[in-house]
């Protein structure tokens, strides 16, 4: 008998397989889309991967609002890192981190990437900055295998960086991403809790009450 039902997903899952990237492989940000559509009446969720799409309307019938997660990252850089400079390890990362670096009032680049396959990327940096002695930030909206991460630490690190912080809005961390990470020269990993784990540092929550109270 419920009037409405709203479904509150901060990681909105299958989102990142767009295309068919093999023959015979499905399309399950569709598929997912589709059994939303005629599961509920409205999502809410937090910085969906919209790679290939524009937005979210491109495959939901449904209302879904789309919040962000960069004021929680550049609060928690602002208190937390000394001299920042923030990254984005490519081009498609480049709008969370050039929205956190304006509200953290730093500098900030992005890597080109160069992916020759799901775990082969090589990159360089667009519009070179000063990182010599700075704290280095590396934000992204997933951290996966962390391949692409470990580029732009790589990047960092040989630039002379004092120290690099890896922020993902949602830390899924397969392949022993985060040792690899480390390994690599990435000081700190850390996440927000819209997936849980002992990385999740940065709290989403009071953005999803403020959304909800609004209804």
């Amino acid at each position: 008998g419920a009037k409405k039902v709203i479904l509150v997903a901060p990681y909105l899952a299958y989102m990142r397989q767009d295309k068919m990237f093999n023959y015979g492989e499905s399309i399950t940000s569709r598929v997912m889309a589709n059994m939303l559509n005629i599961s509920v009446d409205k999502i809410i969720t937090i910085d969906p991967h919209l790679h290939r799409y524009k937005s979210l309307k491109e495959i939901l019938t449904i209302p879904a609002t789309k919040m962000t997660a960069n004021s929680v990252i550049a609060d928690y850089v602002k208190s937390k890192v000394r001299n920042p400079v923030i990254i984005g390890p490519d081009w498609e990362s480049f709008q969370w981190a050039e929205v956190v670096a304006k509200q953290v009032g730093c500098p900030v680049t992005c890597l080109e990437k160069t992916r020759f396959s799901s775990r082969k990327v090589t990159s360089k940096m667009k519009n070179p900055i000063p990182i010599k002695g700075k704290d280095v930030v590396i934000v992204d909206d997933i951290i996966s295998t962390g391949n692409t991460i470990i580029q732009a630490a790589k990047k960092a690190k040989k630039a002379g960086a004092k120290s690099i912080t890896a922020i993902g809005v949602h830390g899924i961390f397969v392949e022993n991403a985060i040792p690899r990470m480390k390994k690599n020269g990435v000081t700190r990993v850390l996440c927000t809790n819209t997936i849980e784990r002992k990385e999740s540092k940065l709290d989403v929550s009071d953005l999803i009450v403020k959304e909800l109270k609004r209804r």
